[in-house]
């Protein structure tokens, strides 16, 4: 998790995702030298599974997650952003999907919206994005990849860290190469609340053609360079034909 001024939000979040998680886990929180008082919080929880950093100073929320995600230590390891709820049995379902797929490196689900208020306001994420899609050019003209609807493989860390500067944002970087590399599991339900509020650092509008296109362009160059750094060969034609694994899910109990 990647925190920075989030202390509004930040208790009902850790109350949501803590009931989830079991005692062998862990949760690593990255605050990103925030002014108000999210660290004092996260540090006076007493949950021996959560274990708070501090930035010295303000990196942003891309090289916060990347400090967090190179401090992970599990298999199995959950985006998660700070003002979310999760819903009871969110762990089990993801871990289950990477267990069914050995070559599964990514799994995501939908996200129901709430509000400021944590009141619904739209029952499915994915359908205003015209349904999910995991390749690169399905992806150019709208992400599909949100952050805090995934989880990774430990094995993509390995080809998807340090995170190139000038990508848009780390979740699209890690989907995209997580469907370049491997398999893709989508569960089509809604795993987690996606808060939107004036805060929240992904904008609820769309960004300019020209600065989109830039973006895309970035992502491209940087995945076609990491991808040759791998030994790999990136065609063009087949970017969007990589697997995505659809599961039907149940709300689990909480583990």
């Amino acid at each position: 998790m990647a925190v920075y001024n989030g202390r509004r939000f930040l208790g009902e979040q850790l109350t949501s995702l803590l009931a989830d998680l079991r005692p062998c886990d862990e949760l690593i929180v990255v605050d990103d030298s925030s002014t108000d008082d999210s660290f004092a919080m996260l540090q006076s929880l007493g949950d021996m599974r959560v274990k708070p950093v501090r930035n010295d100073s303000n990196q942003g929320v891309r090289r916060s997650f990347e400090r967090g995600l190179c401090m992970a230590t599990n298999e199995v390891i959950f985006l998660c952003d700070q003002d979310d709820l999760w819903r009871a049995g969110k762990r089990r379902a993801f871990v289950e999907a990477f267990g069914d797929d050995e070559l599964c490196l990514v799994v995501i689900s939908d996200a129901f919206l709430i509000d400021a208020e944590s009141r619904q306001i739209a029952d499915s994420f994915m359908e205003g994005r015209a349904g999910f899609r995991s390749g690169f050019w399905s992806n150019v003209m709208r992400n599909r990849y949100l952050g805090c609807a995934m989880a990774v493989r430990r094995r993509l860390l390995t080809a998807a860290l340090p995170i190139p500067s000038h990508v848009p944002m780390h979740d699209m970087w890690l989907g995209i190469l997580g469907s370049r590399l491997g398999h893709v599991t989508y569960l089509p339900d809604t795993w987690i609340g996606y808060r939107r509020h004036g805060g929240n650092v992904t904008p609820s509008s769309r960004r300019g053609w020209g600065q989109m296109l830039v973006w895309r362009l970035q992502l491209l160059r940087a995945l076609t360079t990491r991808l040759l750094a791998l030994g790999l060969n990136l065609h063009h034609s087949d970017i969007d034909s990589r697997p995505v694994m659809n599961a039907n899910t149940t709300t689990g109990e909480t583990p």
